[in-house]
């Protein structure tokens, strides 16, 4: 059990603390929603969980099995729908090693598709997943 605490410090901005470690981060509403944008919004931090949900997953697994994943990036691109607000998709991009075998390759693509907060997410919700293998 991991405990998160938050306080409203007005203006639409929020301080989270992380329980386990102390380390603080901030939120704040987006500009499109009556926010200055000065921080990730909510439903930005669900895009960047995401992001780093499926890189920590795939990490844990190339640990486990002699892969090196330094280096491999994310990026996501969250679109939103308005009538309700909510999010509308979590498009992912995710930059892997190119000496990756066909085999591993595959494996780290399932569990792209099945990370934690993956499995969490609403199926509505349009998650694709492109994957570019690049030298480091």
């Amino acid at each position: 059990m991991v405990t998160m605490t938050g306080v409203y410090e007005g203006d639409k901005h929020c301080a989270i603390t992380h329980g386990p470690s102390g380390n603080v981060i901030h939120t704040d509403a987006p500009k499109d929603n009556n926010g200055r944008g000065e921080a990730f919004s909510p439903t930005d931090m669900v895009g960047a969980a995401l992001g780093s949900c499926i890189l920590t997953t795939m990490a844990i697994y190339g640990e486990k099995n002699g892969i090196d994943l330094k280096g491999s990036a994310f990026h996501v691109t969250k679109k939103m729908k308005m009538e309700p607000r909510q999010i509308h998709e979590l498009a992912v991009e995710l930059t892997l090693p190119a000496k990756l075998s066909a085999e591993e390759r595959a494996t780290l693509e399932k569990i792209a598709h099945t990370c934690p907060v993956t499995r969490s997410l609403s199926s509505e919700m349009n998650i694709p997943v492109v994957f570019h293998y690049k030298t480091f």
